[in-house]
């Protein structure tokens, strides 16, 4: 039976802070399309102290980068050996091409947020999903 070779760990990495940072930003514009603004912490003319849909969209963005990034290095250094079942990946590919296209249709649509503050919770959003989906990606490798 040929060995497998297994992929270089920064490959593994970058793949994994990539796919989290797009799980992270499809999870941002379809939150932004659902009303869970980030920008609402900032804001000024609002009475609460703080708007929940803003916490929750901050967890929600970094829940989805860190998981993204830890399961797809999980799963990349897994698949190098083939432990994965092929019924696994084909599951995976779909779900994460639904998220992408719900994603694409949410930021097709007119944005609810004026365009700066759009820009800013973008970026904002971009930052977050990369710093946590490196972390899962880091985590997972230095678990396997």
């Amino acid at each position: 039976m040929p060995e497998t070779t297994p992929f270089p760990s920064r490959l593994i990495l970058a793949a994994a802070a990539i796919s989290g940072v797009l799980l992270a930003l499809a999870v941002h514009m379809l939150g932004a399309r659902f009303g869970l603004d980030l920008g609402g912490l900032w804001r000024s003319d609002t009475s609460n102290f703080m708007p929940a849909g803003s916490a929750l969209a901050w967890w929600l963005i970094a829940t989805v980068g860190f998981s993204g990034g830890y399961f797809t290095a999980s799963l990349m250094h897994s698949a190098a050996s083939g432990q994965i079942p092929q019924r696994m990946q084909q599951f995976l590919i779909a779900a994460v091409v639904l998220v992408l296209i719900g994603a694409g249709q949410a930021a097709a649509a007119p944005s609810p947020l004026p365009t700066v503050s759009g820009v800013i919770a973008g970026f904002a959003a971009l930052g977050l999903g990369a710093a946590m989906a490196f972390c899962g990606a880091h985590f997972a490798l230095r678990k396997a």
